[in-house]
């Protein structure tokens, strides 16, 4: 019994290097760190991937027209682009880039995700690094009706 236990437990340490290893993430806050203190958009995206011209389709970007908390502002984004990175940017708080994913390349792009966003009228802009080397983005306004952060 103890054998089995063992013969078990190796096999599933050893599945588990073999799948860890597959597994990448670039850590945008150490080799994009300007990115992170960024206050505009446009120069968050200047500094997270240099100067770009974006094709503005592509992407799904769901938001409510008002946010009645900012500290819950729910996001829906999609594609069918294949990408290597995607990055959302918004106006309001004090540092513009709010996340940065690395996509791997069967990674399906169907995310859901609440953000943190100050009072007022705002914009989340979304950019998508497909595979192709193109660059894709899109554009939403909304209006947070009571704030989640903090100046």
């Amino acid at each position: 019994m103890q054998r089995r236990k063992f013969i078990n437990l190796a096999a599933l340490m050893g599945l588990s290097t073999i799948a860890s290893s597959s597994l990448y993430a670039t850590d945008y806050r150490y080799t994009k760190a300007a990115a992170w203190t960024a206050n505009t958009v446009d120069d968050a995206i200047q500094k997270m991937y240099g100067d770009i011209s974006t094709i503005h389709n592509g992407i799904t970007l769901g938001v409510p027209k008002v946010a009645s908390n900012g500290a819950n502002v729910p996001l829906d984004i999609r594609s069918d682009i294949p990408a290597k990175s995607l990055t959302i940017f918004q106006n309001v708080n004090p540092e513009a880039t709010v996340i940065a994913y690395s996509i791997h390349k069967n990674s399906l792009i169907d995310y859901s995700l609440k953000i943190k966003m100050q009072e007022g009228p705002g914009e989340i802009t979304v950019i998508l690094e497909g595979r192709d080397g193109k660059f894709y983005a899109t554009r939403k306004t909304l209006i947070v009706a009571g704030g989640g952060c903090d100046p």
